[in-house]
């Protein structure tokens, strides 16, 4: 069961030494066991400047760090050049006391580092407002593996990466087994931390049933209600539930595309994991893609979630949408820029055909434009 080639060295995307600018807020949110400390820390170890690391889970600085002393913060800071907090959405306040470090303490350099966009952007973002920068780290994207691997090497890894997702840790383990032991820890203690910091909840049973009915409904739209009456919760919980999954990047949902943008929020949604070896834990399922009946919704989740990495990392301000008709005609992705629709269709097998790109143009015959993705050029749609 070992994996057919060693680990290589990853680099990845952010370089930290080229973000950080004097009184600015450096935000990298992200999954937790992305690579966001990792990334720091290794910065850390060649950082010109004087610093500071401090990580949230330490309750005692949060009486400093959420003071809104400003005495007290200089004291805090003393001499250093740039202060690191990790984790820093656990301390309350955290925003306004950033706030007043960058607004008062001159030359100062702060970077933050957070697994839950729900409490860490609300507690900086009106603060900080002209004094960030918001840096979004998924795991590991196949642009950043493109920097160290050949396309053949990618393409050899693909099987790998649909069953036990892109996880730093994951990627660089050598042994199946040892993949499959890291997931089982990153799903069972570390996925619904935040949610149950923040909500108060007193286990993950409904949201771990709630991510399985979703695992099973990759690629469909989803009903609350039915979502609800499976787990004999109300509608608006299930509504609840979702937002605070998608919040702490455990899943992004999809809406479907309409020329009314009020109607594609009222119509169904579709959701897909933002790693698919979470998504293969919580089912159970680390079966090889030839003895498997869902590598459809794996190839369209890959798809979907790489080129959410793309348009991150690349700065790529796009729209995005799927569109399907009561009919049952479906575009997969649809993406918005540039005045035009680009509408694409995700199959697996390389000899299958588009069977919907003749409605899909004909419906916006004026900025409609298609593309097939399959084997033979998906490495251009997600690089």
């Amino acid at each position: 069961m070992k994996t057919t080639n060693s680990p290589l060295p990853i680099a990845r995307t952010y370089n930290i030494a080229s973000l950080l600018k004097p009184n600015k807020v450096i935000a990298i949110f992200g999954p937790r066991r992305s690579g966001k400390t990792t990334i720091v820390k290794e910065y850390l170890q060649t950082c010109p400047y004087r610093f500071r690391y401090e990580t949230g889970d330490n309750i005692a600085i949060h009486e400093i760090l959420g003071s809104q002393n400003l005495d007290t913060l200089r004291d805090y800071v003393g001499d250093n050049e740039l202060i690191v907090i990790d984790e820093a959405h656990l301390i309350p306040n955290i925003g306004i006391n950033l706030k007043l470090m960058v607004d008062q303490i001159p030359n100062i350099r702060i970077i933050t580092t957070g697994s839950s966009s729900f409490d860490l952007a609300n507690q900086i973002g009106e603060p900080l407002v002209g004094r960030k920068f918001s840096y979004l780290l998924y795991p590991i994207s196949f642009s950043e593996l493109k920097l160290t691997y050949s396309n053949f090497e990618l393409n050899k890894l693909l099987e790998k990466v649909l069953i036990y997702g892109s996880y730093p840790e994951i990627l660089t383990a050598s042994f199946d087994q040892d993949k499959v032991r890291l997931l089982s820890e990153i799903t069972n203690s570390h996925l619904f931390k935040d949610i149950l910091i923040f909500e108060g909840l007193k286990n993950s049973r409904i949201l771990l049933n709630l991510l399985r009915l979703l695992a099973f409904q990759i690629g469909s739209e989803v009903s609350l209600s039915e979502l609800g009456n499976s787990l004999d919760i109300d509608k608006k919980t299930v509504g609840r539930y979702l937002d605070i999954l998608e919040k702490t990047y455990i899943i992004t949902s999809l809406r479907p595309y309409f020329n009314n943008n009020r109607q594609s929020i009222i119509k169904k949604a579709k959701y897909y994991f933002l790693d698919l070896g979470v998504r293969n834990t919580i089912i159970g399922n680390y079966n090889p893609l030839s003895q498997r009946d869902d590598i459809g919704k794996l190839w369209e989740n890959f798809l979907v979630v790489e080129r959410l990495k793309k348009q991150a990392y690349q700065s790529l301000y796009y729209n995005n949408y799927f569109w399907r008709t009561k009919n049952q005609q479906e575009i997969d992705w649809v993406e918005m820029h540039s005045g035009k629709l680009f509408g694409y269709e995700f199959k697996w097998q390389k000899d299958k055909v588009a069977k919907n790109e003749k409605a899909w143009l004909l419906a916006y015959p004026n900025e409609a434009q298609f593309q097939l993705v399959n084997h033979n050029n998906y490495l251009d749609f997600v690089i």
